[in-house]
């Protein structure tokens, strides 16, 4: 059932594990991560990011990620968040409507201009007792991946600073702080490295929970060793996206006739909630609802 984001993640840092922030779009995603954390008896952050919400419109996908929440997963305590929220507008819209924690993302900024939109939406988020994230450093996507490549940009300087971080977080009095340590967005094996070293001085400097985005393809050892350090979100979609469209091609191929969705997409779903399950016994958050 839904509950306060602080419930859920003081308890995993007490218990030094990690929280999975699975990306919905749709029923059958949302279906999936529920149905797995009520079976691996877990906590749970369901996020929508900012296409999700367009892809339906923000009433509709809240009330269909709330109506799971409280039903099938009602024996589990599960938070709703806005993963990137680069828009202050839709950040005010999310924490008006209900979500339990909204990401504003401005980490493209100068880091005034980070502080300031930050601080912006915490104010207004702590108003209605719902946690704000912020970002600070970069975390790249499929064209930062090629141009890091290619020698164009150094992820060095991209990384999140602890110093800074520290100074970031005193000012904007957020509650999460997504950081920069050599994760990259979307599912790139054998390319993604986590700073330990960075991380660590990191969470020595910055005491509010800390998180990890672009998750999907690390191994599980560098999980581990993350949530080790200081991590206590991570934030999964491509795994759950790959999942997804192996097994729909592969149901379409048996029966090229099959003209029911719902015959076409339960084999997706199983395969995700598959994978949200392998997932949340690497965070260790399995048995801790």
């Amino acid at each position: 059932m839904i509950v306060p984001i602080k419930q859920i993640i003081d308890k995993a840092r007490k218990g030094k594990y990690a929280v999975g922030a699975f990306n919905t779009s749709n029923l059958e995603i949302t279906l999936a991560i529920v149905r797995a954390a009520v079976a691996e008896k877990s906590p749970l952050i369901i996020q929508t990011s900012k296409s999700a919400i367009e892809y339906s419109n923000l009433p509709t996908i809240f009330n269909m990620i709330s109506t799971v929440a409280n039903t099938i997963g009602k024996s589990v305590p599960i938070a709703i968040h806005l993963d990137h929220g680069h828009d202050i507008a839709l950040v005010k819209k999310c924490v008006d409507i209900g979500y339990n924690s909204v990401h504003m993302d401005a980490s493209e900024k100068d880091f005034a201009t980070n502080v300031r939109l930050s601080r912006q939406a915490a104010i207004y988020g702590h108003k209605k007792k719902v946690w704000v994230q912020a970002e600070l450093g970069a975390i790249l996507g499929k064209e930062g991946l090629i141009k890091l490549q290619t020698g164009k940009i150094n992820m060095e300087e991209l990384m999140t600073d602890p110093y800074q971080a520290k100074e970031f977080v005193e000012k904007t009095k957020v509650d999460t702080l997504a950081i920069s340590v050599g994760t990259i967005h979307g599912s790139f094996k054998g390319v993604e490295k986590v700073d330990q070293e960075r991380l660590k001085k990191i969470r020595s400097l910055v005491k509010i929970p800390l998180v990890l985005h672009g998750g999907s393809g690390l191994a599980p050892k560098v999980f581990k060793a993350a949530i080790k350090n200081g991590v206590s979100i991570i934030n999964i979609d491509t795994n759950l996206r790959l999942a997804f469209k192996e097994a729909l091609v592969a149901s379409i191929g048996r029966k090229s006739d099959m003209i029911d969705p719902r015959q076409i997409l339960q084999p997706s779903i199983l395969a995700m909630q598959k994978e949200v399950a392998k997932t949340i016994r690497i965070f260790g958050s399995n048995n801790k609802a």
